[in-house]
């Protein structure tokens, strides 16, 4: 970190010229970038901010408005301070004109009352400022190297914010993009600090990737990675950060970024095959349909002339580490054996850290509700946990499967939240609000709440007001304003001037139909958001 003034001031080199501030004491915690000598007026130009300018003053002009210029000129390029020695030109006091403008552009002002060596003193500064800047290439690869780790060894979000609390000794959270709290370390804190959260975390905007606020304390920066940023990493500093803690918190997002991308499996070498060509169906990464006709035939699953059916198992919990990994490939191999043991051609493979795609290839004399029945038994024989099922639609012909396990996934992203059981399920059984929570983790979605019901949640938050819960009320009952009113405990005229104040914050018409709809897709997401991360 450069040092400051009042640092620079504190050098045995500047006490033996017994240093005098006579303007400016209060700006003494300006960084000091370099020293620069210099006994001409026409000197701005040659300087780039963060100087602290040496002279005798035997070059500057007598002149009032002279002084000026010269000062203004200097604060324009933005010195930290201007050091002028006495008894070349000035004996005992600076010139006023010199002061006052000083004192207006907020210049430190220091007068040097005996003989300054000023080598000595811009060797004394230029060393404090070098060893400062070593100190922080140095921290900049501690970081590098614990981060890279982090990287390497794909370590959840939870275990890099204890690292990022434990260099930083500060809290920090992890957020999404509707500033509900994904993961966080206290540092020791108490866990009051998350209390209105999202609130507070409305109230400190960014603009720049990484800000530090004020008023907050926070040092706030967007975590994202392939141009899709999905979260905010957040160092509760207090005052102003080190430009270490700002590596910090960058580094540190992009490790979360990274580790995003990531996906590990433990599969057998067949379960990895046939994910392969599962996944490359999915991806539409063959150029030609008939190469992943080829593909599977190589590995003893035809696909030509049969019934295709997308299905999905979903496990009911997630996890990490290598015990989740575990659980996942045995999942995947209690699926593949199921299928086996009933002579039903499948491709199995994992699609994810939480599900199991299964492409069934069934004769076209196969009945298909009795195959999804034997195989339901079947997996939930060999699989512990009570995976879901889930079933696309039979597709025609390869081009189609790619639909048909999106439905799956769909339809067992909404079912595994389901209190009823049945062996499997089907796209049907998907509503509006199991669409929406299935989209919960989507950045786009939750872009989508921001835009509608941003400025509505964030008024709210200032004024801790209802509007958003009275905007609730009023699509709830159908646009009836009176029933709103009534559900609301209000009065009319009460509830009315809210929905009038809704309007203005939105800037929208709630008369109108298309409009009040997107508003309550945007509730019912807001609730789904919520859901997932309080779930």
């Amino acid at each position: 970190m450069l040092p400051t003034l009042s640092d620079v001031l504190r050098l045995p080199a500047l006490q033996r010229a017994r240093p005098r501030v006579v303007v400016g004491s209060d700006h003494l915690n300006v960084t000091v970038r370099w020293v620069h000598i210099a006994e001409v007026t026409d000197l701005a130009h040659l300087l780039r901010g963060g100087e602290l300018v040496l002279t005798t003053g035997i070059a500057m002009p007598d002149e009032p408005e002279a002084l000026r210029r010269y000062v203004d000129d200097l604060a324009a390029v933005g010195v930290s301070g201007i050091a002028v020695e006495l008894g070349r030109k000035y004996h005992t006091d600076l010139p006023k004109a010199l002061l006052d403008a000083a004192r207006e552009a907020r210049i430190p002002v220091i007068s040097l009352d005996r003989e300054a060596r000023f080598v000595e003193i811009t060797e004394a500064v230029h060393v404090r400022v070098v060893n400062e800047q070593l100190e922080e290439l140095r921290e900049s690869e501690r970081l590098h190297e614990v981060f890279t780790q982090l990287s390497v060894d794909g370590a959840e979000p939870t275990q890099v914010l204890r690292e990022v609390a434990r260099l930083s000794g500060c809290p920090a959270v992890l957020e999404n993009l509707t500033h509900q709290v994904l993961a966080c370390d206290l540092n020791g804190e108490d866990p009051s600090i998350l209390t209105s959260w999202e609130n507070r975390s409305r109230a400190v905007r960014t603009g720049l990737r990484t800000v530090h606020d004020p008023g907050t304390g926070w040092l706030v920066t967007t975590v994202g990675a392939r141009g899709q940023d999905w979260g905010r990493l957040i160092l509760i500093c207090g005052a102003a950060p080190s430009p270490t803690q700002t590596m910090l918190v960058e580094r540190a997002a992009t490790t979360l970024a990274l580790g995003r991308l990531l996906e590990r499996h433990q599969e057998s070498l067949e379960r990895q095959t046939h994910r392969t060509i599962i996944a490359g169906i999915i991806d539409r990464s063959y150029s030609d349909p008939e190469e992943a006709l080829v593909r599977a035939r190589a590995v003893g699953v035809p696909l030509s002339g049969r019934q295709l059916i997308g299905l999905v198992l979903r496990l009911r919990t997630g996890g990490s580490g290598l015990a989740a990994q575990a659980r996942l490939a045995d999942t995947a191999e209690g699926a593949a054996r199921a299928c086996r043991e009933l002579r039903l051609p499948a491709l199995v493979g994992s699609l994810d850290d939480v599900r199991v795609g299964i492409l069934l290839a069934l004769p076209e004399r196969e009945g298909l509700d009795s195959c999804l029945h034997r195989l339901a038994d079947r997996i939930h024989e060999r699989v512990g946990g009570r995976p879901v099922l889930a079933v696309g639609s039979r597709a025609e012909d390869i081009r189609e499967v790619r639909r048909s396990f999106l439905e799956a996934r769909q339809v067992g992203d909404v079912a595994v939240c389901q209190t009823e059981h049945r062996p499997f399920y089907r796209l049907p059984d998907l509503h509006l609000r199991g669409l929406l929570h299935l989209f919960r983790d989507d950045e786009r979605l939750q872009t989508y709440v921001e835009r509608e019901l941003g400025p509505l949640l964030s008024y709210d938050a200032r004024h801790d007001s209802d509007l958003t819960e009275m905007l609730r009320r009023y699509l709830e009952a159908g646009r009836n304003k009176a029933l709103a009113a009534s559900s609301a405990h209000l009065s009319r005229p009460a509830f009315y001037e809210r929905l009038r104040r809704i309007s203005r914050v939105l800037e929208v018409d709630l008369d109108s139909v298309e409009t009040c709809l997107s508003l309550h897709v945007a509730l019912l997401s807001l609730d789904s958001v919520r859901d997932r991360v309080t779930g």
